[in-house]
């Protein structure tokens, strides 16, 4: 496994791509890599000062934590604050500021907020404690869909009624088609992530590459995945081909994965979807069918009119709008920091602002 992964951080072939894309690159280009795990390996690796400086990196919006909106934050935070219920929620959600507090905070006044690992780690404990309501905070994009609808299916086979999801499921192809489509866009090409493509297939990039003539590369996470996709984009750009290329061949197939894709569609239908810092953004979200609306917990605690305030100097929106680099950003590293965020992209593992912080020498 090591020597795997070694190849993937091999610098001597990091070399070589970096002088093939110098070669190549005759013009300024902007490239978008839209994921927050590209983000954080582009940083960590310096990626992004090895480059030629007419190549230019802008961070997109493929952070979950980041984007989901601070309405299901503090209906989050309402919901675990209540007696008798016990709020489950993968780790990176607890510090991610809401209105007013976050549900770490929640959990420090009594809410009993409990880490896990899976979302069947739930239903486990919604078996284990009948007399309690248990709720999962079901967000991600098209990779965490299929693992909540599996829990959601559990949870209804079994007739668990103290179980709900609190959900908000963000789709990757409507977002870069809306920042396509915005006056302020920069972005020339996509590298696309690839562990989504690995549930969705690729036929949705096929559409958005032809209508807006931009080239897609879906790619991987490794330092030396992402020069590949780099170089590839570059070949594109230059040579004036706007297609859709895999470079992270060794997970993503065309057509996705057939059966959670079937799953997620038993389960969830498409909506309109408000994304944190960016808006309401057609067709890109995901809610759950008619006949799972019992698992709804929105509605089974009544938490949809709940008002909500941003903190108005944070300016993640336009960093998760490739608009802004994190250090533009009057607040980054002294009102705003990892133990005093004002905003999800300096508390979550894939957000930007958590990057620059962490690895860069500003």
């Amino acid at each position: 496994m090591t020597r795997y992964l070694d190849e993937f951080r091999d610098p001597a072939i990091a070399k070589v791509m970096i002088d093939e894309v110098r070669r190549l690159r005759t013009r300024p280009w902007v490239i978008m890599e839209v994921c927050g795990g590209q983000t954080h390996a582009i940083v960590r690796s310096g990626i992004d000062q090895l480059l030629p400086p007419e190549i230019s990196l802008v961070h997109g919006p493929g952070c979950p934590v980041c984007v989901t909106p601070l309405e299901i934050i503090d209906q989050a935070i309402a919901i675990a604050s209540r007696p008798g219920v016990i709020f489950t929620s993968f780790g990176d959600m607890l510090r991610v500021p809401g209105s007013d507090r976050d549900l770490l905070t929640a959990r420090s006044e009594g809410g009993d907020v409990r880490i896990v690992y899976s979302p069947l780690d739930a239903v486990q404990i919604a078996r284990d404690n009948p007399g309690r309501q248990v709720v999962f905070l079901a967000i991600g994009f098209e990779t965490t869909a299929p693992g909540n609808a599996m829990a959601v299916i559990q949870a209804a086979s079994e007739g668990l009624a103290n179980f709900t999801v609190l959900t908000c499921h963000v789709l990757v192809p409507p977002a870069m088609r809306a920042l396509l489509d915005s006056p302020d866009n920069l972005v020339q090409g996509y590298l696309a992530a690839g562990h989504v493509c690995t549930v969705m297939g690729v036929a949705e990039y096929e559409e958005i590459a032809a209508t807006y003539q931009v080239p897609i590369v879906v790619t991987g996470l490794e330092p030396n995945d992402i020069l590949e996709g780099l170089l590839l984009l570059v070949r594109q750009l230059e040579s004036g081909r706007h297609e859709v290329e895999i470079q992270y061949t060794r997970s993503v197939r065309p057509g996705g994965n057939t059966v959670a894709k079937g799953m997620v569609d038993r389960v969830f239908k498409v909506k309109d979807q408000k994304w944190r810092g960016i808006g309401l953004i057609p067709a890109s979200g995901l809610a759950l069918r008619e006949e799972f609306a019992a698992f709804d917990a929105a509605q089974r605690f009544d938490v949809t009119a709940i008002e909500t305030h941003e903190a108005k100097e944070c300016i993640s929106g336009l960093v998760l709008q490739g608009q802004r680099r994190p250090d533009q950003c009057p607040a980054f590293g002294q009102a705003c920091r990892p133990e005093h965020p004002l905003g999800a992209t300096m508390v979550s593992h894939e957000g930007a602002c958590s990057a620059y912080y962490l690895y860069k020498k500003l």
